[in-house]
């Protein structure tokens, strides 16, 4: 079990600090919600949580696959949506891979990113589309 320690800083910051390893996040409201949008925000957490939990996932794949990922990038771009009220409404993940590999292979790769826990946990209203590139 995980716990994260959160502080209120004011100005709509927050101080997140993991009980762990002591490791700290700082997280702003965005500018189109009241915030100064200096660092991340709690949502732009969310949208990078998926795209890092999906290399990650990929990541244990190719250690069992005794391939190589490394340099293998996620842009995640985020949609918030107003209706009913404001929230993620999409996010697109673009993953690409510097390395050329077989079609077993990757197929193997896009299976243990889809069974990332992020993605496994969000809600069915948020729309995800995600996209791979190979060897380039």
């Amino acid at each position: 079990m995980t716990e994260i320690d959160i502080t209120y800083e004011g100005d709509l910051s927050t101080r997140c600090v993991h009980s762990d390893n002591k490791s700290e996040i700082v997280t702003d409201a965005p500018k189109d919600n009241q915030g100064l949008g200096r660092v991340f925000s709690p949502t732009d957490l969310f949208a990078a949580s998926l795209g890092s939990c999906m290399l990650t996932l990929m990541g244990i794949g190719a250690k069992k696959l005794n391939v190589d990922i490394k340099g293998t990038r996620a842009k995640v771009t985020k949609e918030m949506a107003a209706i009913p009220l404001r929230r993620v409404g999409k996010l697109k993940v673009e993953i690409t891979c510097p390395h050329r590999l077989t079609d077993e292979v990757i197929a193997k790769l896009v299976q243990m990113a889809d069974m990332c826990p992020v993605k496994k946990s969000l809600h069915p209203d948020i729309v995800v589309e995600c996209t791979y590139q190979w060897g380039s």
